[in-house]
């Protein structure tokens, strides 16, 4: 009798090739993005296309008996609107939350602990939760001892029928890369608070060392012509003229405050949308006229971004501040190399940058080649007497 190998086809693999696509696909839409909002929504769907659910939820536990979030998918917002409020951690999903395995039902409405739903709830039967621990290896079975981060609820398969146990292991492995994904999405959050409260101080700073000071001597100076009316109306014409130039530094200064309290969302909106979206701010606060072209712009490195952005922010701060400029252009363009070049130009009255230097008058210049160098970038700057001031970031491609 001839050997079974040689009459019986090799079994095909395509049923595992395709459980790892499916995963892998799961894998990089949870890891794209790093708000936890999304991040959470883009593991609730990943987990329902996963594994053919009819309904998937995703649950944040909170410290008072409730869900800090909860997320659905597979359910309209009119008809989560018509749930009502988010569920309490009570019947099948307390009992989840205890636990650090998962749970398969083939009806959940006949678990011991299953507490009813509202009257608009979907119906529902097979299901299979999963949660979501701190610090779990990829693929392991033993989840004790870590913190629960979450739970993965789905719901009816697609298909019909229950989960299975190929489906329990392909959640397993989802939910522990979520909670890679969830963690650093936090740590991102956090990395944005704390950067947000630097930004905090440092414009209180600013403020208190600008701004108040000029309206310190504004007020001084409005009460002295006050009582040079009547007596010698000549000075008093004069002190209100200084009022004048006083009142135009301090909007000046509010403005500058007002455009750095604005967050430069690259990672959100990229460096087009980011550098258009201050301009057009720019445009409003100043009265010379500030505006922005781009052509053939590939997406940068972030740390090529970030520099190009602060390039051009330091570059429009002098412009607008120092040059007395009726335009500024900011343009942005694609190199062939994959990389881009800015350019800030403005039409104002312009500057010697040797006698600048001389007068160790840098106007950002220090920190701006420093920016460009540490990208790996060229900064140029040409400007003299009556002539504008032009200034040009070259950064290369990826």
């Amino acid at each position: 009798m001839p050997p079974a190998s040689s009459e019986e086809p090799a079994p095909s693999c395509d049923p595992c090739l395709g459980g790892i696509v499916a995963v892998s696909n799961a894998v990089l839409a949870m890891s794209r993005h790093l708000e936890v909002r999304e991040v959470l929504r883009r593991i609730t769907a990943s987990a329902r296309t996963l594994l053919g659910a009819e309904y998937a939820a995703l649950g944040v536990p909170d410290d008072h008996g409730g869900f800090a979030q909860f997320v659905v998918d597979g359910i309209t917002d009119e008809q989560w609107r018509a749930i009502g409020p988010l569920p309490r951690q009570h019947g099948v999903l307390a009992a989840m939350l205890q636990k650090s395995g998962p749970t398969r039902l083939a009806d959940v409405r006949r678990a011991p602990d299953f507490g009813g739903w509202p009257d608009a709830h979907p119906d529902m039967h097979a299901f299979l939760g999963m949660p979501i621990l701190d610090g779990e290896e990829a693929g392991s079975a033993d989840g004790a001892g870590h913190e629960v981060l979450g739970v993965i609820f789905l719901a009816n398969k697609s298909a019909g029928g229950g989960f299975t146990d190929r489906d329990e292991e392909l959640l397993r492995i989802l939910a522990a890369h979520a909670a890679i994904a969830l963690g650093n999405a936090r740590l991102y959050e956090r990395s944005r608070e704390l950067t947000l409260a630097g930004e905090r101080a440092r414009i209180a700073h600013d403020l208190h060392d600008a701004v108040s000071q000029k309206l310190f001597s504004l007020r001084l100076t409005a009460q002295a012509a006050a009582t040079l009316v009547g007596r010698d109306p000549a000075r008093a014409r004069a002190e209100l003229g200084e009022v004048a130039r006083l009142a135009a530094e301090a909007a000046d200064e509010l403005r500058a405050v007002v455009v750095e309290l604005r967050p430069a969302a690259l990672e959100e909106d990229g460096l087009v949308a980011t550098l258009a979206s201050q301009v057009q701010v720019l445009d409003r606060a100043h009265t010379a006229s500030v505006a922005f072209g781009t052509e053939g712009v590939r997406a940068l490195p972030a740390g090529q971004e970030a520099a190009v952005l602060r390039v051009a922010q330091e570059a429009l701060h002098n412009a607008l501040r120092h040059s007395g400029a009726e335009h500024v252009l900011v343009s942005l363009t694609g190199t062939a190399a994959r990389g881009a070049v800015l350019r800030v130009t403005d039409d104002g009255r312009g500057f010697d940058p040797e006698s600048v230097r001389r007068a160790g008058r840098h106007l950002g210049l220090v920190s701006m080649r420093d920016r460009a160098a540490a990208v790996g970038g060229r900064l140029t700057l040409d400007s003299a007497p009556g002539k504008g001031t032009a200034v040009e970031l070259e950064v290369p491609g990826a």
